[in-house]
């Protein structure tokens, strides 16, 4: 048996407007807004009396999306410093094929996004960089060159 598609990538963050106007400055699209709570979070989760809010973005191309996610109960736990290393063992950043990676990164910088290193020029086909975003998250940044 193979999987169909990876459905999504999860993030819970401390705030969930800010998160979702971060990626949605990124070009990502906002699909909706819901409220989880009850006797199956619970269980999928492994926590009691879970209440989440959740706003789920994708991409433009349709084909990725991210949710995002707030616990009102039981309160998100901190895993550390929210501007840990970039070779941190776990999920620690999603990669991202944009246009023009300098405009990118200007319209990102009133969202709180901070590069992490430079902007790194990879042989003669892309131009990368990390930006830190909300709660520390890692986002790349991938431009095609040519």
């Amino acid at each position: 048996m193979a999987i169909q598609r990876m459905d999504n990538v999860g993030i819970v963050v401390g705030d969930l407007d800010a998160a979702v106007a971060f990626f949605v400055e990124l070009g990502m699209e906002l699909e909706g807004r819901a409220q989880v709570e009850g006797p199956v979070a619970d269980r999928c989760t492994g926590l009691d009396g879970v209440r989440c809010d959740i706003a789920m973005v994708r991409t433009p191309d349709g084909l990725s999306r991210i949710e995002l996610a707030k616990y009102r109960s039981p309160a998100a736990v901190s895993a550390g410093p929210r501007n840990r290393p970039h070779n941190i063992l776990g999920t620690h950043r999603v990669m991202f094929a944009v246009d023009d990676i300098e405009d990118t990164v200007a319209r990102l910088r009133p969202h709180g996004a901070e590069l992490v290193g430079e902007m790194a020029r990879f042989e003669d086909s892309y131009l990368l960089c990390y930006v830190r975003g909300p709660e520390g998250i890692i986002v790349g940044l991938a431009e095609q060159l040519g």
